[in-house]
């Protein structure tokens, strides 16, 4: 549980660091004109992507209420993440195939986000709207809770001049 817990706290961060890593990777092992690509293409994308996953995986009612992410996406980010920071490391010979590697995990990695904000959405639709508390949800066997009328106050108002 730990585990999932501090990837659900590491997702914000990842979206600043990862492409900071590009850059500083780029510096490191790169030089010349590659900084090109890595400032209009890489570093906007691998931001981009890592927000919109983060929404994604946060939007879903099981890691609001646990705050941890599910073991699929620990093991969709750990690749996802370890790609992005071996194509920071400009491997000569293996740049192109990490990249195309981490933009098919990427896709990837969004399908499988949709896939379980979609298997938690089933049904009724209460879970997907259900915010904080799983209890506030009747079960399938349980009966609604009984609601009594309001009591309702009238006052009347008489305006009488004479």
């Amino acid at each position: 549980m730990r585990l999932r817990q501090a990837f659900f706290r590491w997702l914000i961060p990842s979206a600043f660091l990862l492409p900071l890593w590009l850059f500083i990777g780029w510096g490191v092992f790169q030089g010349g004109w590659a900084i090109l690509w890595v400032l209009f293409i890489a570093v906007p994308s691998v931001f981009v992507g890592q927000l919109f996953l983060t929404l994604l995986t946060r939007s879903r009612p099981s890691v609001r209420a646990e705050r941890a992410v599910s073991w699929w996406d620990v093991a969709g980010f750990t690749v996802w993440h370890g790609l992005t920071i071996a194509v920071g490391c400009f491997i000569d010979g293996a740049f192109g195939w990490l990249l195309a590697a981490a933009v098919v995990v990427g896709i990837g990695l969004v399908w499988l986000q949709l896939w379980q904000l979609w298997s938690e959405a089933k049904g009724n639709g209460a879970r997907f709207r259900e915010t904080i508390a799983w209890s506030t949800v009747p079960g399938v066997d349980e009966p609604a809770p009984a609601t009594r009328a309001h009591e309702v106050i009238v006052v009347r108002e008489s305006d009488e001049r004479s």
